[in-house]
């Protein structure tokens, strides 16, 4: 039995003395101070909870109320403070020392609360049924104080799920009213934008089928069932189109992942959505599988086995105003590699903006682009990109006021940023990193390398950072290979952003199953933009460092005939 897999496994990291899983620390690089060692996650802890009621036995049933009862000590249950009704990622960390706490935890924990009172609700003592009422409706609570937009796909919708179905379990009239304005506003937001803005992620257009599969479950509403069962056939469509089959993997652009080769977890999901049908292999049962029950939709299903012939498509994920332009996706899907890119984005450390892979289903490869500042990926420098198939053309441009680690809590301050290093990043996954050639010795050679019947060419036409002009340089981290362009490497360095007389790079990439040489792009300079033209691909940007705003009106993009 796969739970009973899974509860082992996990019953190995409980920790009695404080009635928590106790697992080595992980984080994807903010809200937390902790840097290592081992820690007591709460969210982990919840579905541990879950499973251990759903399994059955009775140890472990008291196992589950003991967590149950520590864990509901540590919501913020005071209504007059900041992170009411949430908890801290461990507890370790008390919400005051988190930087900041992550109020999606009310969410997250709130959805896990739910499961327990709709199923195993009637059998727990009377006083814990009050003490998690209590918890699910201060989390409901937080949700509808905090209120956030439909932008943010999945807390949107794992919101709408946990303030709904806790208002129609405990008939709360106001909040079940709140929470279906919430869900239409996200249903007619994501119908007008054709998609999720947090577009194609195979970490959270996961989330949004897992919360659209418990609303379906759990609501009684007919008109939240309804829209929910149109936006879980969206992102259905959404991950089988992206989806390619001769290497299995989730081709790009990606607003948001956390690795770059695909899962186990995706593809566990996958092979149990159809049926078995999918290969997947031994994949490690997960605690909470079999209260997430998919169904791949059949017109759906054949795109994860087979690509009969070579497939690009363009998706509008965010449509633009105030004179932005639109974000864009174009997805190539080739018989023997698939590349993809948005034409629009900041340098997030999940942003997967630039996306190769090639090879097999069970040896691909893959390339993904980053921007570092100081090792860290940066959010300041905003990449801009034109594809036709397996070209790309594209641009980095430099925001004045733009942020440093992360799009929303690391503000540069006062247009300036400190630095000893600044580069531009292809990073390498898969067989291929043991046989790829050495960095060219000029920055206007281009790096070339082939793997099999794939052929990649990578022409650096421009790379300035002030009177620093960049490099190649190559190396290796752990299994990964990189090949980088430094524009800036020196003495730890204050830069006034908006001083800087010029800032970009430029770059075309070709991916194809052949030899297909090509030219260095053609930069023209004018008006402080750098206009570049290759191939028929033609993108303008700013030359030197502007307001976010600017840099996105700067820019542009067109498409020629070809001139191959």
């Amino acid at each position: 039995m796969r739970l009973r897999r899974a509860l082992d496994r996990e019953n190995k990291s409980y920790n009695p003395e404080e009635r928590l899983l106790r697992l080595p620390f992980s984080t994807p690089g903010y809200h937390t101070t902790l840097k290592g060692g081992m820690v007591h996650p709460t969210r982990e802890s919840f579905v541990y909870a879950v499973a251990l009621l759903d399994g059955g036995d009775a140890d472990e049933r008291e196992r589950a109320l003991a967590i149950l009862d520590r864990l509901l000590s540590l919501q913020d249950t005071d209504p007059a403070r900041p992170t009411y009704g949430i908890w801290s990622w461990f507890m370790d960390e008390p919400l005051e020392q988190m930087a900041p706490p992550d109020w999606n935890w009310a969410d997250f924990c709130g959805a896990q609360l739910l499961e327990i009172a709709l199923t195993h609700g009637p059998f727990l003592p009377l006083a814990l049924q009050v003490r998690i009422k209590e918890a699910i409706l201060h989390a409901a609570r937080s949700i509808q104080k905090r209120d956030v937009g439909p932008h943010y796909t999945n807390i949107a919708i794992m919101g709408s799920f946990v303030s709904l179905v806790a208002a129609e379990t405990y008939d709360v009239p106001d909040l079940r009213n709140y929470a279906m304005a919430k869900f239409r506003r996200f249903h007619a937001y994501t119908r007008e934008q054709g998609g999720f803005a947090e577009y194609n992620s195979p970490t959270y257009t996961v989330v949004a089928v897992d919360e659209l599969g418990r609303l379906l479950r759990y609501a009684r509403d007919p008109e939240a069932r309804a829209m929910a069962g149109e936006i879980y056939h969206m992102a259905w469509k959404e991950i089988a189109s992206h989806f390619h089959a001769p290497t299995r993997q989730w081709a790009g652009p990606q607003s948001r992942a956390y690795r770059t080769l695909l899962s186990p977890h995706v593809y566990g999901l996958l092979h149990r959505a159809t049926g078995g049908r999918f290969p997947a292999g031994d994949v490690e049962p997960e605690l909470h599988e079999h209260r997430l029950v998919h169904v791949c939709p059949p017109d759906l299903e054949p795109l994860f086995f087979s690509l009969e012939a070579p497939r690009e498509f363009h998706q509008t994920f965010v449509h633009g105003t105030d004179g932005r332009p639109d974000i864009m996706g174009t997805t190539y899907l080739g018989l023997n590699f698939t590349l993809g890119s948005v034409n629009m984005s900041d340098m997030f450390n999940q942003r997967r903006s630039l996306l190769a892979y090639w090879g097999t289903p069970e040896a691909a490869s893959s390339l993904r682009l980053r921007f570092l500042h100081d090792g860290a990926d940066y959010c300041g420098a905003h990449f801009f990109s034109i594809q036709r198939e397996g070209d790309v053309l594209a641009a980095f441009g430099f925001a004045v006021d733009g942020y440093d680690t992360h799009p929303f809590f690391d503000k540069i301050k006062d247009g300036k940023i400190r630095a000893r290093d600044l580069r531009l990043r292809f990073e390498i996954e898969g067989p291929v990193t043991k046989k790829l050639p050495p960095a060219p010795t000029k920055l206007s050679n281009p790096w070339r390398f082939q793997d099999g019947d794939f052929h990649l060419d990578l022409s650096i036409a421009h790379a300035v950072w002030g009177e620093s002009v960049g490099h190649w340089e190559s190396g290796v981290d752990g299994a990964k290979a990189l090949m980088d362009v430094v524009i800036y490497q020196g003495p730890e360095k204050e830069f006034v952003l908006k001083e800087l007389s010029e800032a970009a790079c430029v770059f075309a990439l070709r991916c194809s199953n052949g030899p297909m040489k090509s030219p260095a792009p053609e930069i023209v300079r004018k008006d402080g933009r750098l206009a570049a033209t290759w191939e028929g691909l033609q993108v303008s940007c700013a030359a030197a460092p502007l307001l976010t705003e600017g840099l996105a009106t700067s820019f542009s993009s067109t498409i020629k005939k070809s001139s191959r």
